[in-house]
């Protein structure tokens, strides 16, 4: 079997006897009804080649987001407009957050990786001192996840403010990644600022929101209109499929399907933080779908032992061995991960 690339994420749960995989971030409540309705209905069409220009969906988030149709390019998934806009921009040199998601400095072929670590001590929060990297290393692009992975933690609004306003001034690209905006217990979006801001760009995905991992969706949004066009070139043709383009239609009229999944992620989020504290673990504080926590090495494989599959994150920049991620589930799912959390403790103790 060959493989293009080692996998650094959560969520391959196609190998071993996985029953309860906490390692991906997506929605506790899985699919929409209405999502799965929007699927089956455009197979009637899927003999068809898919709109090129997503004219449907891109009139949707469009509306979503208050923001000109210009503004928007689709892909098929996040990962596929970082890696257009990488290849669009060929940054000779990006800064990044530490710890952050592992898929912004890859597509930056030959890239000088300059990276802003954060501080353990501080929760890994994203501070002012960044601020003073970015003046000091003047790199083409500068990446953030707000909220971060694996963190959970939302950047201060102004901050993120400040940081474009310092890239504009300084002729830096900074790409934003909001994938987890939406499950967030505030909502702090950059969107309602990017017409004063044409270096900056925002990437979204119905990913976790909808929890449509394998449809493959999500969309970039710039006041740069060159910027999407170089970007869109990046792309294949026919990228995003009949169906995904259904799905993200229908998706973003799910208002109260998000709201629900916000309340119960609030609740069970503080619930696992508990139990995980109490059988020793340090927790670091979240504001979305899952939980960053440290204790001893080890626990991945023990869990995998018992079909639970969580975030091994020690290959994060600015993490190492004995940190875990993990998401927020269903009750019924998240005392059953807790149960096997704490027989794996007492089988270590004996």
């Amino acid at each position: 079997m060959l493989y293009n690339s080692e996998n650094l994420h959560g969520g391959d749960i196609y190998e071993g006897n996985i029953e309860l995989d906490f390692s991906a971030n997506t929605n506790p409540f899985g699919m929409p009804e209405g999502v799965k309705r929007a699927v089956v209905r455009a197979l009637e069409n899927a003999a068809h080649y898919p709109d090129p220009y997503c004219r449907k969906l891109v009139s949707a988030i469009a509306e979503h987001e208050n923001v000109p149709k210009e503004y928007v390019l689709c892909g098929a998934g996040a990962a596929e407009l970082i890696y257009a806009f990488a290849h669009s921009e060929r940054p000779g040199s990006v800064l990044e957050l530490a710890p952050t998601f592992a898929e912004y400095s890859l597509p930056a072929e030959g890239a000088l990786i300059v990276r802003h670590f954060l501080s353990e001590e501080n929760d890994f929060r994203l501070t002012p001192s960044v601020l003073r990297q970015i003046e000091e290393t003047k790199p083409d692009a500068v990446f953030i996840c707000d909220p971060n992975n694996p963190t959970g933690l939302t950047a201060d609004a102004e901050l993120i403010e400040e940081t474009a306003r310092l890239c504009e001034r300084l002729g830096i690209r900074l790409f934003i990644d909001e994938c987890f905006m939406d499950l967030a217990d505030e909502n702090k979006s950059f969107v309602p600022r990017l017409s004063h801001y044409p270096n900056a760009v925002v990437l979204k995905a119905f990913t976790k929101s909808f929890g449509m991992a394998g449809i493959r969706l999500g969309y970039s949004l710039t006041a740069d209109r060159g910027l999407l066009a170089r970007m869109s070139r990046q792309t294949q043709q026919w990228n995003v499929s009949v169906p995904a383009q259904e799905a993200g239609a229908a998706a973003l009229k799910e208002t109260e399907f998000l709201e629900k999944t916000r309340k119960l992620i609030r609740a069970e989020r503080e619930r696992l933080s508990a139990s995980l504290m109490n059988m020793g673990f340090i927790v670091f504080p979240s504001e979305v779908n899952y939980l960053l926590f440290k204790g001893e090495a080890g626990l991945c494989e023990k869990l995998l032992e018992k079909g639970v599959k969580i975030r091994d994150c020690s290959n994060y920049h600015g993490l190492g061995e004995g940190f875990y991620r993990i998401a927020v589930k269903l009750p019924e799912e998240n005392e059953r991960l807790t149960k096997a959390v704490s027989e794996v403790l007492q089988w270590q103790k004996t």
